[in-house]
């Protein structure tokens, strides 16, 4: 097991009002697991996600990730857990215009101290996970947006993270690329990644092999996807 929730509270003090964004979430997941989470906006789906990947602290409860208890830990444990077990992936792909693509999915070992060497040789052979070996020089200007999100997964997987945050990463594709964004996911993970993915539609949700449906900070529902789409690979 990867990770587990715990009785999961999260309240935002506005000053005049306090929202409870989360109310007691329990649920756990495997490792090599992909699963979706859904809802609609303010269904606590977005608070969850920066819970998980060690951006908000939790109000109640337990996270326990890879057998650490996140939620006990001080602010630099938390930088350290984010830079090395969580590899994230953004709507807006979150790319560094002035970087290459090389130089884009380097950052990350960067802030954990490697060699250049080292960060190149890691950086090229994550880019050549997704495909895009021969787009490395290449600046996010230069590049389409299924390409972008490419660049953006392999940034994630550099550091070989414990999982792997998709926050609606089809979001800003066209149909072809968002088919094959999600066919390298599911690569990804019948190569032994856990990933977990926010998305609010329905047929992206039905690539991923479990679905968790929030609705006003509870989980309705968390079921294994029967009738999933399979994707093409890379």
């Amino acid at each position: 097991m990867i990770i587990q929730i715990e009785n999961l509270r999260k309240t935002y003090d506005t000053g005049k009002i306090q929202v409870e964004a989360l109310k007691g979430v329990n649920f756990e997941v495997n490792e090599k697991e992909y699963l979706a989470v859904m809802g609609a906006s303010g269904s606590g789906k977005s608070t969850l996600m920066n819970i998980l990947g060690c951006l908000d602290r939790l109000t109640e409860g337990r996270y326990i990730l890879g057998g650490q208890d996140v939620s006990t830990m001080d602010d630099r444990e938390l930088a350290i857990v984010r830079n090395k077990k969580i590899g994230f992936v953004f709507q807006a792909f979150n790319l560094l215009p002035r970087l290459t693509a090389l130089d884009n999915v380097m950052l990350p070992m960067m802030y954990a101290g490697f060699s250049r060497a080292d960060r190149a040789k890691a950086a090229k052979l994550a880019l050549a996970r997704v495909g895009l070996e021969d787009r490395m020089d290449h600046r996010p200007n230069e590049l389409s947006g299924g390409q972008k999100q490419r660049v953006a997964i392999a940034r994630a997987l550099v550091n070989n993270p414990a999982i792997i945050l998709a926050d609606e990463p089809t979001g800003n594709l066209d149909t072809k690329s968002s088919e094959e964004i999600m066919g390298i996911f599911e690569g990804l993970n019948n190569e032994g990644a856990t990933i977990i993915m926010v998305t609010h539609e329905q047929d992206i949700a039905m690539h991923t092999k479990r679905s968790i449906v929030f609705r006003d900070g509870q989980i309705i529902s968390d079921k294994i996807n029967q009738n999933r789409i399979l994707g093409g690979g890379n």
